[in-house]
């Protein structure tokens, strides 16, 4: 039964293609004919890119904080003697704000004082030691003659005992003293610590940049309190070299694997319009992100920055240069994609014609009225033209990209646009 219906089914299609090939032909006959569009193959240099886009960043960003809490005084002046602001250079060492230490210097004036006090409290320890160390003298002196005393039996035994009582009494206020002296180093050490801290955040009221550079951010204002607790409050972002910088780029992990260090990279930024910067790869980071189920991976390109023209959080329009060929046998992209819409447009001779490797492209070469085909091998493109490895083709010679309609009464038109009938 199925061999029944599968006949007339075949009869049909056959009569279909036979109708084509008519109808194809008559209206060629007609005054309707296709004109192949043909483009001219020619070796030229291909670059293939990879776009993202990327925000300009200093290469080293240093957070200058506070480590004290205290009022805003005063700014400093930067190396040009004017008020340190946006922009502003400044070296090692320049004051950038000053915060109110009228706390701070209080409590060094009774660190110092402590200090002072400590000291004398040593010294008074040392002398009590040296009168302790004087009795013990006395009193070991006294007992030794008592010892004497009693082997002669002249001295009675009440006595004996006052005196060996005295000498032992005197000998442990003199360790008495010296632990006594000893503490009273220890407190003077300690004091001299608190001393030290309290000058050390009289110190922190005056912020100094930590490295010659320029401000990029200035996060506060006179007058503006700031509060250090567990995390140090930022008052200045300093970009310590502005002439390298980095670009972030993200890049799609469909591109990322050909993206390595030491890849070639231009782009462009739009404040500077028709102005081209170079840079190359320095870093691709593996920690990617992922929005809306697509992975991006941030990529550093480096690049130099003389003049100071690029600012830094810009926005960058990157290309990579992942591969370049020179000198190589170029096509359009059309003439890859373009392929006969009847059997009629083939050379009789190449209508059975089958390609040795289905992975291979096809162009295909104009002959009189006819098409014949080609297989090449295709190498890289950049979007418009691809390269050819092949012997078969040279310069100059003409490959099909696409096809028009012509008639006698209108001359070519898009076989895509429909056709109105004039009534």
């Amino acid at each position: 039964m199925r061999r029944l219906l599968s006949r007339p089914i075949i009869a049909i299609c056959l009569l279909g293609i036979v109708a084509a090939v008519l109808g194809w032909t008559w209206h060629s006959r007609n005054g309707h004919s296709l004109t192949l569009t043909t483009a001219t193959v020619k070796h030229g240099d291909l670059v293939t890119t990879i776009s993202a886009t990327g925000t300009l960043e200093p290469i080293e960003v240093v957070d200058v904080g506070a480590q004290v809490a205290g009022l805003i005084k005063a700014f400093g002046k930067d190396k040009n003697g004017n008020t340190v602001d946006y922009g502003s250079t400044v070296e090692e060492g320049t004051v950038l704000a000053n915060i109110d230490d009228s706390v701070y210097a209080a409590d060094l004036a009774l660190a110092r004082a402590q200090v002072e006090q400590d000291k004398a409290g040593e010294l008074s320890a040392a002398a009590g030691l040296q009168q302790m160390k004087a009795k013990l003298t006395q009193t070991e002196a006294e007992w030794n003659r008592a010892q004497e005393l009693s082997r002669s039996k002249l001295l009675a035994t009440a006595d004996f005992d006052t005196y060996k009582a005295n000498f032992e009494i005197a000998r442990a206020n003199v360790s008495a003293g010296d632990a006594a002296v000893a503490q009273a180093q220890a407190a003077t050490v300690q004091a001299q610590a608190l001393l030290e801290k309290a000058q050390r955040n009289l110190d922190f009221c005056v912020i100094k940049s930590p490295v010659k550079g320029v401000i990029i951010d200035r996060r506060v204002n006179i007058g503006q309190t700031v509060v250090a607790s567990l995390n140090a409050p930022s008052l200045f972002l300093i970009a310590k070299d502005l002439m390298k910088m980095q670009i972030w780029v993200a890049v799609n992990e469909a591109d990322v694997g050909r993206v390595v260090v030491g890849t070639p990279v231009t782009f462009t930024c739009d404040t500077f319009p028709g102005k081209q910067f170079t840079g190359t790869v320095g870093k691709v980071r593996l920690n990617a992100t992922m929005t809306q189920n697509v992975v991006m991976y941030t990529v550093e390109v480096n690049t130099e920055n003389p003049g100071n023209i690029l600012l830094p959080y810009l926005t960058a329009n990157v290309r990579f240069v992942v591969h370049g060929e020179t000198n190589a046998l170029l096509v359009p992209n059309a003439a890859l994609r373009w392929s006969p819409s009847s059997l009629a447009q083939i050379s009789p001779d190449a209508r059975s014609w089958k390609a040795a490797d289905e992975r291979a492209a096809i162009v295909w070469l104009k002959e009189g009225d006819f098409v014949k085909p080609l297989s090449v091998k295709a190498g890289a493109t950049d979007g418009a033209n691809t390269v050819l490895i092949t012997d078969a083709l040279h310069d100059g010679e003409e490959v099909v990209t696409g096809e028009s309609v012509e008639t006698a009464e209108s001359g070519t038109k898009n076989p895509f646009i429909p056709q109105f009938r004039k009534r």
